[in-house]
């Protein structure tokens, strides 16, 4: 039977997240998230859900969404991944089309694949993860992110990225690429900290989909990341001097240049990171976050050639 005539196979209006995914938390840093990569548009906006101190959901093949949400609340109420698996299952007349992986607040993990999945279909649990997927050239792809997540170090973001890579490489969905999602959640790792949704990106159409997935965490990096106190620049006569010059040429800063960072230079550099996106690593004290300084010459440089 070919793939074509595979997925025709099922109820009137079935739509089938054919997928792979991976579900983790580092409890150190007190994150959990899901990596996923589908034949499917958009799959982000179905498959992913986290909370942080809660746990983790990845819900995919004929995906009941309703898995994500509830898992989460009855994690949220004490349930392991496990028990929340089980009771979600048990009141679904659909479970035999499902899939779907949970780690929870513990780090405990649990993944089932219905026997209705379509083949290769199969997850695989360790410490803090599940990994598992359907319409897959094998178990090969499940056991190639399981191996590589444990065996990769690094923050959890990089850990699902390279997870979700390495089952790419081992084949993956058999029907192609078409979208990846990465989701991460720690407590007050939103925006201004005024919610969990530390990482949210979203490939919804792409030849290529995890390479893109990993060209967004690096922006996000770049507009969002803390560098290490250690690694701020005190602004020198020398610095300022060269941030008038640069934010001269581009047009934000006006006044002579004096090597003194003063209100106007001030000004001018959070005028031009706010342009930028680069706001967020702006400083109140006398130093200034490497990353803006590389930004800026590099911009500079651009603007000069």
């Amino acid at each position: 039977m070919s793939i074509q005539e595979e997925l025709k196979v099922g109820r009137q209006g079935d739509i089938w997240v054919t997928t792979f995914s991976i579900v983790a938390c580092d409890l150190a840093a007190r994150e959990w998230g899901v990596a996923v990569q589908s034949k499917f548009l958009a799959v982000g906006a179905v498959v992913p859900w986290a909370q942080a101190e809660v746990g983790a959901v990845a819900t995919q093949s004929y995906a009941n969404t309703s898995y994500g949400p509830k898992a989460l609340s009855l994690m949220a109420q004490g349930y392991s991944a496990q028990e929340a698996l089980d009771a979600l299952i048990a009141e679904d007349p659909g479970r035999a089309q499902r899939q779907v992986g949970i780690v929870d607040a513990q780090g405990r993990s649990a993944t089932f694949t219905g026997e209705e999945c379509m083949a290769w279909a199969g997850g695989r649990t360790g410490p803090g993860y599940a990994c598992q997927g359907n319409i897959l050239v094998g178990p090969e792809t499940v056991d190639a992110m399981a191996e590589t997540f444990e065996a990769t170090p690094g923050p959890l973001a990089d850990r699902l990225l390279a997870a979700l890579a390495a089952g790419q490489e081992a084949g993956g969905d058999r029907r192609g690429q078409q979208s990846a999602a990465l989701l991460v959640v720690k407590p007050e790792g939103g925006y201004g900290g005024f919610n969990d949704r530390y990482i949210d990106l979203r490939v919804d159409d792409h030849p290529r989909p995890i390479e893109e997935l990993k060209r967004l965490l690096d922006l996000f990096r770049l507009y969002f990341g803390e560098t290490e106190e250690a690694a701020l620049l005190p602004i020198t006569e020398e610095i300022a001097r060269e941030l008038q010059t640069r934010l001269r040429d581009l047009g934000y800063y006006r006044g002579p240049i004096t090597g003194v960072y003063d209100e106007a230079t001030r000004h001018a550099l959070r005028e031009y990171s706010g342009v930028e996106n680069l706001e967020e690593r702006l400083r109140e004290d006398d130093r200034i976050d490497p990353v803006i300084l590389d930004f800026l010459r590099r911009q500079h440089a651009q603007a000069q050639s």
